[in-house]
């Protein structure tokens, strides 16, 4: 079981299905498009598989909509070319409808087993005499590498690999399919971008209003204003992170009602906040400032901001000249950049966690992930894709800094959105 050679994956991901042109391509269609990437990957087929939702990548995939898991197996094989194959049980004939295909309906382990091995094989009056092993896709990854994408248990791999079939990692398949943007979306996410920045600006003028009149004011507070803003604006109601002091040491801190610390002056803020536009089919924006609450930012608060600023700006311009030269990197190559600049600083120890996460309609979504330490992410950075790029530098019991921004990939070059981006720590209340 061996991943994708590089030379399958640059014929794959030079090719752009024709969904980018419209957000909701028909299931036959969708088909298409699969059979046209898997013909370019010089792989046989790519092999579907849900028990009772083990498989939450399928049906978004395959546009079957929030209905598709049911109480029994089911799987859905499509060659690279030629008809697809539905395999249902019988109380669930109905399960794959809406998908193009032949339908077998199968009873007991048997009957199942031997359905998939035809499938698989195909027709008996085509086969080749001696057919070489079957290269198929599958929602797995070696090694456990990206645990994203491994929903297929190891039991149901060796079951297809009894039959003489090798199976594949599908990772970059699925990052064509579920995690490249469609025009619109990434127009959702400029907007979005856009707005959730004025936000996180007024947030902290929020806070030196609320210093300078002495009203009290609470992390929990300045959360709830953003989330109403955020509703205002037409993002929907979420709470982020807003967190002060020791606090900033947690990168998944949050506050509630009940546990929340004031603000005064002196503290140290960081806001990390994510929205989306109300609208079907919009993608995530994910931002992270930080502030101080007083005229002038501290030495040791500015320092260590610097040392993040760094790694973060080395880790976009690393992209940036990668994308121009049209040379091929993955997400650990990006982790490793940004992760070296923290750890020559020697500061390693205190980044505790990856670099940046996908973005998609999910705040963190199933594309590539900025990732060589929590996981070894080696999907490559392909035009369409949208991803943070958050270092951090964590000093428990004193503060954590983080900078996030998020950056876009075109076909020649890279977005970073959410501008103007943070080059120093806000001094909140500093007179403009």
């Amino acid at each position: 079981m061996k991943p994708i050679p590089l030379f399958v994956l640059a014929a794959l991901t030079t090719l752009m299905p024709p969904s980018l042109m419209r957000a909701d391509p028909t299931p036959a269609e969708r088909v298409a498009e699969i059979q046209t990437a898997l013909q370019a990957a010089h792989l046989d087929g790519w092999l579907f598989y849900d028990f009772r939702g083990s498989d939450p990548l399928a049906p978004r995939i395959l546009m079957l909509g929030e209905h598709a898991s049911g109480s029994r197996r089911w799987f859905y094989y499509i060659p690279a070319s030629g008809e697809p194959t539905k395999i249902v049980h019988s109380i669930e004939r109905s399960k794959l409808d809406a998908l193009p295909g032949q339908r077998v309906i199968y009873r007991g382990w048997e009957e199942l087993h031997a359905h998939l091995a035809g499938a698989l094989r195909g027709p008996a009056e085509t086969r080749p005499r001696h057919s070489s092993v079957k290269r198929v896709a599958m929602q797995y990854s070696p090694m456990n590498d990206i645990p994203y994408m491994s929903r297929v248990d190891a039991g149901t791999i060796e079951l297809v690999h009894s039959f003489g079939v090798e199976v594949i990692t599908s990772a970059e398949l699925v990052q064509r399919f579920e995690a490249v943007w469609t025009p619109a979306q990434k127009q959702s996410h400029i907007e979005a971008s856009d707005k959730l920045h004025r936000i996180i600006l007024e947030a902290f003028a929020e806070i030196a209003r609320n210093i300078r009149t002495d009203k009290p004011t609470t992390e929990y507070d300045i959360q709830q204003f953003i989330a109403r803003r955020l509703e205002e604006e037409g993002m929907g109601r979420e709470n982020g992170i807003v967190a002060v002091n020791a606090n900033t040491a947690n990168p998944h801190y949050a506050p509630t009602p009940e546990v929340t610390l004031p603000i005064k002056r002196g503290d140290f803020v960081l806001l990390d906040i994510v929205g989306k536009l109300r609208k079907t089919g919009a993608v995530y924006t994910d931002q992270t400032w930080t502030g101080y609450v007083g005229e002038t930012v501290p030495e040791e608060f500015a320092r260590i901001f610097n040392i993040v600023r760094e790694a973060r700006d080395a880790a976009v311009e690393f992209v940036r000249t990668n994308v121009r030269a049209g040379k091929a990197i993955r997400g650990a190559e990006v982790d490793d950049v940004s992760r070296g600049v923290i750890k020559r600083a020697g500061y390693g120890e205190q980044f505790t966690h990856r670099t940046g996460h996908s973005i998609g309609e999910e705040v963190h979504g199933n594309g590539v992930n900025i990732d060589n330490f929590e996981t070894r992410d080696s999907r490559r950075l392909t035009p369409g894709i949208c991803f943070s790029i958050e270092p951090g530098i964590y000093l428990e019991g004193k503060f954590g800094v983080r900078s996030e921004i998020n950056v876009y990939v075109a076909d020649k070059d890279i977005e970073v959105t959410g501008q103007p981006i943070q080059t120093s720590i806000l001094p909140i209340l500093k007179t403009p």
